[in-house]
Parts: structure tokens; sequence; C-alpha cells
């Protein structure tokens, strides 16, 4: 393998990364909006682990989407 097509190979691999997180914090940034409810509060004041737990597999399922969009 040569080393300039490694390089490649890695720059894109980072470029992909970059978008998909980039795409993440849109989503994160319009769930903040839609719900009726701040996150914010739920977490830190109320201690609403349920909420947690829900939020993080909603994050999981939207990461797992973009990684298979990204890799074609």
């Amino acid at each position: 393998m040569n080393v300039s097509h490694l390089m490649d190979q890695l720059l894109v691999a980072a470029v992909f990364s970059l978008l998909g997180l980039v795409i993440l914090g849109l989503v994160w940034l319009v769930l903040m909006r839609v719900l009726p409810f701040s996150l914010r509060k739920e977490f830190e004041d109320d201690q609403n682990t349920a909420l947690g737990i829900v939020l993080g597999c909603l994050i999981l399922g939207i990461s797992i989407i973009i990684a298979a969009a990204i890799h074609g």
C-alpha cells in the first residue's frame, strides 16, 4: 500500500467523521427546539435518568443511520 494512498484514505475518513459529527450536532439542536421541555432542567434539576437513556438511544440510532449513509 502506497503512503500517499493511505494519507488520502485518512483524509477522507477525517472529512466524513467531521461531517457526521456536524450532522449529529444539527440533529441535537433540532431536538432541543422541538421538545416542549428544557433538557437542561430535566437532566440537572430533576435528575431524569429515563430521559437520559431514551436520548442516548436516540443519538445512537441517528449515529448508526449517519454512518450507514456515509459508508454507502
